[in-house]
């Protein structure tokens, strides 16, 4: 039995009836000559359970939200109530796996059981078979999901099998009673931690203050400081689902030539297809639109933990700036004021905050604001979310089938109805936009704008474009 982190339990108490925090992700494998299906992969993941700790724990509530919930070991877990099949309708293309993609993201996950489920498709065209797999924000984040889905699968066609010693046990749900008294004696503990808190952030909000009035430069956006687009307004519960691939190594030609980083690329990639998509609807601002872009701050003595551990910062994506370089390096300035913001805040003040966190009026809080669609008059907190998680250079393999795709898809949130998630996998950059239905109903046409300003960038770079034509 364990707690959740404040950050972790974050996730939870701000999902609502329309923004739904969990995180998807859609796997394309090749299945080889032996096939792969339901029963295989069944079979195969009921094996590896052991070391995949967050599939078999589910959420206790404290009553009247008075802490965080517990994990608890599912007395009652069942495994065939996570491993679903479903079929593809012909052709069974990247266009129909999307949509169901969407469909699976629609769909909060059912708290009284381990929060995560995984849909076996079948059906795709060439024979190829799919994996939608679902899991909640509270129990991971991209790096620690990452790393869970590297447990499940294997590293070449037919690896030796080890044997796991399955020590798990399944734990008894505490009486209320109980629950209230450790909530109790655990906030109690916590009232000289939360002095010492507010007198660190007062501190931090005035050095911030000094900061900003000193330095040459504007400083990093400032939340609900982002100017309306159509992509900011209350969402509803529907999703619309696109992909998009891009070659790394054409980004890292970018990196090199204008001496930035990937991610800086990624984010004026971005910038370039929501600047031309606003601009063609005749509603781009004369203030650049602003991402959130979490990120990682896990240690290296971390990695292989689950749950969160992230931080976010808030950027300009420069939309106001029309030449593709000029917009790159306006990112990438951008993107550093906002690292060094955030390092001298820390990253350890948004968790001890979080600790602190009342359940019962941040969920009241979400609930309310969805309920009265107040993001279809308030200025938004941020437009879009942009998230960049490296994954594995090397290929991965279930059940002999190779992974031959894999498309990352982020929660979308009340205010903000598009997520742009990217993974990098064996020299290819995966992009998943997930979007609300009603506010951005084709994400499709945001993802080939996303192709163009990398054509864009590569021409400015003087290196030849992906489909092989020479750069003007």
């Amino acid at each position: 039995m364990e707690r959740l982190s404040g950050l972790d339990a974050m996730f939870l108490y701000i999902e609502t009836p329309t923004a739904h925090m969990h995180v998807t992700g859609v796997y394309l494998l090749e299945a080889g000559r032996g096939g792969l299906g339901y029963d295989a992969v069944r079979e195969l993941l009921g094996r590896r359970l052991p070391p995949a700790g967050p599939l078999r724990r589910r959420l206790v509530d404290v009553p009247l939200g008075l802490h965080h919930p517990l994990w608890v070991e599912d007395p009652d877990f069942d495994l065939d109530y996570h491993i679903r099949r479903v079929s593809l309708p012909a052709p069974g293309g990247q266009e129909e796996l999307a949509d169901l993609a969407a469909e699976i993201s629609s769909r909060a996950l059912e708290r009284s059981r381990p929060l995560w489920e995984l849909h076996v498709v079948e059906g795709l065209e060439g024979g190829r078979v799919g994996l939608v797999g679902k899991v909640h924000h509270a129990a991971v984040d991209g790096v620690s999901g990452a790393e869970l889905m590297t447990t499940l699968l294997d590293l070449e066609p037919e690896p030796p099998e080890q044997e796991v010693v399955d020590t798990w046990r399944p734990e008894q749900v505490p009486p209320s009673a109980a629950l209230v008294a450790g909530a109790l004696a655990a906030r109690a503990v916590q009232v000289p931690r939360a002095l010492k808190t507010a007198f660190d952030v007062f501190d931090k909000a005035v050095q911030l203050s000094r900061q900003n009035r000193a330095a040459a430069l504007p400083p990093p956006p400032a939340l609900f400081g982002a100017p309306r687009t159509s992509l900011n307004r209350a969402i509803t519960a529907q999703r619309r689902v696109a992909f998009s691939t891009l070659r790394l190594e054409d980004l890292k030609a970018v990196r090199r030539r204008f001496s930035c980083t990937v991610n800086d690329v990624v984010l004026a990639l971005c910038a370039g297809a929501l600047r031309s998509y606003l601009c063609d609807r005749s509603e781009l601002p004369r203030d650049p639109i602003v991402a959130l872009v979490p990120r990682s701050v896990r240690s290296d003595g971390e990695l292989g933990s689950h749950g969160n551990r992230v931080s976010a910062v808030l950027t300009s994506l420069a939309t106001h700036i029309e030449d593709p370089v000029g917009r790159l390096a306006a990112v990438t300035e951008a993107m550093g004021r906002a690292k060094a913001q955030e390092e001298m805040i820390g990253s350890s003040m948004v968790r001890e905050l979080s600790e602190l966190g009342v359940p019962a009026v941040i969920a009241g809080t979400a609930r309310l604001v969805s309920s009265t669609h107040a993001f279809d008059r308030l200025r938004p907190a941020f437009n879009v979310t942009i998230s960049n998680v490296a994954g594995p250079s090397f290929p991965l393999f279930l059940a002999g089938a190779r992974v031959v795709g894999l498309y990352p898809l982020g929660p979308v949130g009340e205010g903000a109805g598009l997520n742009i998630t990217v993974i990098s996998y064996c020299g290819t950059l995966y992009i998943g936009l997930n979007a609300c239905r009603e506010t951005v109903p084709d994400p499709s046409d945001l993802s080939w704008r996303i192709s163009r300003s990398l054509e864009e960038l590569l021409s400015a770079a003087g290196r030849p474009l992906p489909g092989g034509a020479p750069a003007p």
